[in-house]
């Protein structure tokens, strides 16, 4: 098998839940339980901590692994979904996990993983793992991928929990309150472990104490004891946030006996994209006119990506907009700016909303534009119509974003 075959195989062998939804959900830890017994226990051999939330957490985990790179150690970094590549999934020291290394613990591993009937996102925390332990890092930053209480990562036993906010999303599985919700994510706090909670939120703050007093485990809110700030290569205004909850994280890391000195803070900050790798954060694709790209996609994110959007300069908004069909589309498109230019498309995955239920949905709240087929087609007339002064935003889904990135990097690399 080569890589492009043994990926084809994963995709199509086992259900991925960003791509077919709630099919491939499971609200159990025993697959997961089994898979690391087959693989000895590989999550017990280096230190980690671990991240939940409902936005913010792929941009504090790769904010954190910087950092601890700048301090001089060896990070593993796992975080979901990848935008690009699926190796962008699992890095240590930013450089992702190489082909042929997918490709064996693939075939060494098959025939053990279908007797089990693993989903697409357990197989790949094995597969991280596995590679953590066999590359000796010095410390895992793992970022949960739905939830948290029955989330995958949850066997790990951390030096510290991070729980960045809660909103709303994935309510068919976490609860439609953000109550309930906490609860799912406060599954992550361990006995004795301290966690670190980014937002202070009326509705969710009494769940954590409460858990974290069950526990016996010390609980700190970021944005109530962090008063510093840092200057970061991530842009977007909502990272002031994300950077509190990564300072109190670090703070925590130094009690358990790790170095980080104040200018090791200072440069892991400020070069998060060039140690990490990390995309689709606020980032600029194009000058003239203005093109940028955003993963914010749940009624939290978008409302911080509008934020945003308000403080830029331009003379015309030119929106590429796409969603999934399992979120709440309705109340994402009543906060969309009535005044922009909409270009309707849907990604190329069986997840994606219907291109024409978009078009009809935004309809009824005052949304004008067209209805494309394709995310590269939207793209391509917004480029067409928009003047210079102008700025095209692409996003509402994070399949979106990935699609005009993928587009973005093969066009780079072709000049």
């Amino acid at each position: 098998m080569d890589y492009l075959s043994t990926i084809n195989y994963l995709y199509k062998q086992l259900p991925v839940f960003q791509r077919v939804g709630a099919p491939a959900y499971k609200a159990d830890l025993s697959n997961t339980a089994e898979l690391c017994n087959l693989l000895d226990n590989p999550q017990q051999t280096f230190k980690s901590i671990h991240i939940a939330g409902t936005n913010g957490k792929g941009s504090t985990s790769h904010m954190l692994a910087s950092i601890l790179q700048e301090a001089g150690y060896k990070v593993g970094l796992y975080t979901s979904p990848h935008l690009i590549d699926f190796r962008e999934r699992i890095k240590i020291n930013g450089k992702m996990i190489g082909k042929r290394e997918v490709i064996n613990f693939t075939q060494q591993y098959k025939s053990e993983f279908e007797k089990i009937q693993l989903s697409f996102f357990e197989w790949t925390v094995g597969l991280a793992f596995n590679y953590f332990s066999k590359n000796k890092v010095d410390i895992a930053v793992i970022e949960t991928g739905l939830g948290g209480r029955l989330d995958s990562t949850n066997i790990i036993s951390p030096i510290v929990s991070v729980i960045t906010n809660i909103s709303k999303d994935h309510t068919q599985f976490l609860g439609d309150t953000l109550e309930k919700i906490a609860v799912e994510k406060a599954g992550i706090i361990k006995s004795q472990i301290p966690v670190v909670i980014g937002e202070t939120q009326p509705e969710t703050k009494f769940v954590f104490i409460e858990t974290a007093k069950k526990k016996n485990s010390p609980i700190s809110f970021a944005d109530q004891v962090v008063k510093v700030s840092y200057k970061s290569d991530l842009i977007g205004i909502y990272q002031e946030k994300n950077k509190k909850t990564v300072i109190e994280t670090i703070n925590k890391i130094k009690e358990n006996g790790f170095s980080v000195d104040e200018k090791c803070i200072q440069n892991g900050l400020s070069r998060v994209i060039k140690n990490t790798g990390l995309m689709g954060r606020w980032q600029k694709l194009q000058e003239n006119p203005l093109t940028i790209c955003d993963t914010g996609h749940n009624e939290s994110g978008i409302n911080e990506v509008l934020k945003q959007i308000e403080q830029t300069k331009y003379k015309k908004l030119h929106f590429v907009f796409g969603a999934v069909n399992d979120k709440d589309i309705d109340a994402v498109l009543a906060m969309l700016p009535k005044s922009a230019n909409y270009y309707f498309c849907q990604a190329k995955i069986p997840r994606a909303l219907d291109v024409n239920i978009l078009y009809e949905q935004s309809g009824l709240f005052g949304l004008k534009g067209n209805k494309f087929s394709s995310v590269e087609s939207a793209l391509m007339a917004a480029k067409k119509v928009a003047k210079k002064e102008d700025l095209v935003f692409i996003g509402g889904s994070t399949f979106v974003v990935a699609e005009a990135l993928e587009l973005y990097y093969k066009k780079k690399k072709e000049k």
